[in-house]
């Protein structure tokens, strides 16, 4: 069985900057793609970022929502793919969420992901 495990939220004044960690276990192969999604209190959960291997050349794709495009950078280890980062920076006020790991293995990510994290809260306030 899959278990992706978040660290790295906290408390951070705007402006600043956070990093998010998840480790994967359990997998006898790599996620087909992996990331991260967010929830704020009273909203619906929305993905933030997404990367998996290039179909066509070497390296990774990645995708942003378009509130965190240029603030958040999402990677992977290279040589293990079972840790997945988010660095968030220039943080929001609106950025304040539970912040989950997600993943898609042996399944398409047209799909929703198949496995998640118990989250990790990121909180941003003056």
């Amino acid at each position: 069985q899959v278990q992706l495990v978040e660290s790295g939220g906290g408390s951070v004044q705007p402006g600043g900057s956070l990093r998010l960690s998840c480790a994967a276990s359990g997998y006898t192969y790599n996620a087909n793609c992996m990331g991260w999604f967010r929830q704020a209190p009273g909203k619906e959960r929305e993905e933030v970022a997404r990367i998996k291997e290039a179909s066509d050349r070497d390296g990774s794709v990645t995708n942003y929502a378009d509130s965190v495009k240029g603030r958040f950078t999402i990677s992977q280890d290279n040589s293990a793919k079972n840790m997945v980062y988010l660095q968030m920076n220039s943080l929001k006020y609106e950025d304040t969420a539970t912040y989950y790991c997600a993943a898609w293995y042996g399944i398409s990510d047209i799909s929703p992901p198949n496995y998640w994290g118990q989250g990790t809260q990121v909180t941003v306030s003056s």
